[in-house]
């Protein structure tokens, strides 16, 4: 009963934010409510307000007035550009997950029970201001009694019970909308409620974020391009994750990297270059990279390092679709658009029987015309959602592991042009590539492939003599099977041919006795006068019987050994 009063409440609210936004047209797209469309011009509150704002921007606001969990949600929608118009996904993308901070006293308590010790004991300082607040946590900073400087980030108190309930809702809109909305097939809100709950759930879990932080963190761990935070494992808990403290710029803050004199033109390609290396050289990727989560270290400007937060989110790729995705980069940057159409049938991302032609057509189409502009006014995130959607039309599955790519790639370059505008992500990218290529394709892939499973095959090789006398054994049974087998057929066909003989001949008796007793009559009829001749039928008899008593077909006895 609790549980639908909250529904009944949270829908009830649903519906005054999309009036107030003017929103309230999306409820009379549905079937059952569509024949009542009229209903909206005979509202009062329709007469003589006026819309504000595009479409995109009421719903921005409307998501931010309902809340920090819808707020999250929209942020995850405007990742998905395979399935929203891009106004809707640009203005969903500016959605700030910036909530006020609950309670010191609350946090106190969190930290304290996950710690199972006061604040005073584990930390040797504890600010009870916190320096960022979001939806799901908050972060403080603090000092450990061995004087190292660290920030703990916190999840909200009863949160979880927040998400579940605003879950539930989501879900039963989304299974409205499954049923009735007429676009639903298309954008399928199903499953993107569903891959939203388990994003939202894996961020609540901070040992999982920790993990994913000392991944990445050991991949860079002798780079000058990233640095990531050390994690201070014996303080984290479920709720409570405690990591090293890092002093940098913001990355959106141009003005103060350019007072320090920093190497923007270096710093933006070395952006690009973290990205392709996470993807290709250590397939798993920070996904979460907006400028809120990225900082530089500007000690020496001519030599600047990325420092990296916030790693809830985090992306990889199975090495088919890594290979297939850097066959397709490299195949753009040489225009061959029959080989990008012929990748995506290979890979299964579109349906076998899509014709090549056609798709390369259509790719085509959609390329050319980007690739006539000057390279650095090239959106390479933009060609890649433009071949998302080209490849839509011919029924393309939606590959989660490129959507989260796909939407890293473009906070890379945003990032990358906000930082240096000139920024030819191409020239940029094409090298790396390339070598990517020739390394994991060509003769080196083959002897690391070798020198990489020659250890276990070296271990195998005692058992060689062993696996070659059982598969011999194998074979002289299998042959033994298959020569009494054919034995037995050749028994089964002779003994069918007798029985064919047997039946042939009874045949014959039979036409014999018939005949025979035929002529009888005739040749009483014919000692009565009457004018029947007989030797018709005795020659007809006759060639029944030598029918009938013929030897079927002779067969060639085939060798039961062959």
């Amino acid at each position: 009963m609790r549980r639908a009063l909250y529904r009944g409440l949270r829908l009830w609210t649903i519906a005054r934010v999309l009036v107030r936004y003017r929103l309230d047209v999306i409820l009379f797209t549905l079937k059952p409510l569509r024949p009542l469309s009229f209903l909206l011009y005979l509202a009062p509150w329709n007469w003589f307000r006026r819309t504000e704002g595009t479409r995109g921007e009421r719903i921005r606001r409307a998501l931010e007035d309902l809340g920090p969990i819808f707020i999250k949600f929209g942020q995850m929608l405007s990742t998905r550009r395979d399935l929203l118009p891009d106004d809707i996904a640009v203005e969903l993308a500016r959605l700030q997950d910036r909530v006020p901070p609950f309670p010191f006293e609350q946090a106190r308590a969190l930290i304290e029970a996950e710690l199972e010790r006061p604040i005073e004991i584990a930390f040797a300082t504890f600010e009870d201001t916190p320096i960022a607040s979001a939806s799901i946590a908050q972060v403080h900073a603090a000092t450990l009694q061995d004087g190292r400087e660290v920030v703990v980030k916190v999840v909200r108190p009863g949160i979880l019970k927040t998400i579940r309930a605003d879950l539930e809702v989501m879900h039963l809109i989304a299974d409205l909308a499954d049923r009735y909305w007429s676009e639903a097939k298309r954008l399928r809100p199903r499953e993107v409620v569903d891959e939203y709950e388990k994003t939202v759930t894996d961020e609540l879990d901070l040992i999982r974020e920790g993990a994913n932080a000392a991944a990445i963190h050991r991949n860079f761990e002798d780079s000058h391009l990233l640095y990531i935070p050390e994690i201070i494992w014996d303080y984290t808990r479920r709720s409570v994750l405690v990591m090293e403290r890092i002093g940098g710029i913001p990355v959106a803050d141009i003005a103060a990297l350019r007072e320090r004199n920093v190497d923007l033109k270096l710093l933006a390609e070395r952006g690009v270059e973290i990205f392709f290396t996470q993807v290709f050289q250590h397939n798993f990727f920070h996904a979460d990279m907006h400028p809120g989560n990225i900082f530089v270290d500007a000690t020496h400007p001519d030599d600047p390092t990325y420092l990296a937060v916030d790693f809830g989110i985090v992306g990889s790729l199975l090495d088919s679709d890594q290979r297939y995705l850097a066959e397709n980069f490299h195949a753009f940057f040489n225009r061959d658009y029959r080989r990008v159409a012929e990748l995506h049938v290979e890979s299964g991302w579109v349906p076998k029987d899509t014709r090549v032609d056609e798709f390369e057509a259509a790719i085509r189409t959609v390329c050319e015309p980007i690739f006539q502009r000057p390279l650095d006014e090239i959106s390479f995130g933009q060609v890649l959602l433009r071949l998302f959607q080209t490849a839509r039309r011919f029924n393309m599955e939606v590959q989660p592991q490129l959507v989260l790519l796909q939407k890293t790639l473009l906070n890379i370059e945003g990032l990358g042009r906000q930082l240096y505008p000139q920024l030819d992500l191409w020239t940029t990218a094409k090298p790396f590539i390339e070598k990517w290529m020739h390394e994991r394709m060509g003769v080196r892939a083959f002897i690391r492939n070798a020198q990489q499973h020659l250890p276990r095959l070296l271990a195998h090789l005692p058992e060689i003599p062993m696996h070659l006398e059982k598969a011999l054994t194998v074979e002289e049974q299998r042959a033994e099977r298959d020569a009494a087998l054919r034995r037995q057929i050749l028994e089964l066909e002779d003994g069918l041919r007798r029985q064919s003989r047997r039946r042939n001949e009874g045949w014959a008796g039979v036409a014999l006795l018939a005949l025979a007793g035929l002529a009888t009559q005739l040749e009483v009829a014919s000692w009565l006068g009457l004018p029947w001749p007989t030797w018709p039928l005795a020659f007809a008899g006759a060639g029944v019987l030598l029918l009938g008593l013929r030897p079927g077909p002779r067969r060639r006895r085939r060798d039961v050994n062959a």
